[in-house]
């Protein structure tokens, strides 16, 4: 083989490489973490959300509320409208997030933005 066609073949396998690599992360990204099922058991009728909106939480309690909440709004509906579900759940990221940075005003805002009713009644 002549050193122009390595030169092409090698050329072609880096563009490969380069076009492949991120478009697999981005999937990776995009794929949310845990289940609705999941952040139901565990944050919102377990302990997790109302032990960071007390303050009682851990670091590592407030980020795995936050990568929850993260996971929850990138999750379908099981029904209703999806301007409604990002609307619910961009509340509940934003209140997770301020917990994380130690906003002294996350506490109420988890609280208020996990409105059991107001989510159910539009989207279980």
């Amino acid at each position: 083989m002549s050193s122009k066609v390595v030169a092409v073949l090698s050329s072609i396998l880096v563009l490969v490489c380069l076009v492949a690599i991120p478009a697999k992360a981005a999937e990776d990204d995009a794929a949310p973490k845990f289940k609705t099922k999941d952040v139901m058991k565990k944050a919102m009728k377990g302990p997790l959300l109302k032990k960071v909106a007390s303050g009682d939480a851990s670091d590592e309690e407030k980020k795995e509320l936050h990568a929850m909440m993260v996971a929850l709004s990138k999750n379908k509906p099981k029904k209703g409208d999806e301007e409604s579900w990002k609307k619910l759940t961009g509340a509940l990221v934003k209140a997770s997030q301020a917990a994380v940075a130690g906003d002294a005003k996350a506490g109420g805002m988890l609280k208020k933005a996990a409105n059991c009713k107001a989510c159910h009644t539009s989207h279980k």
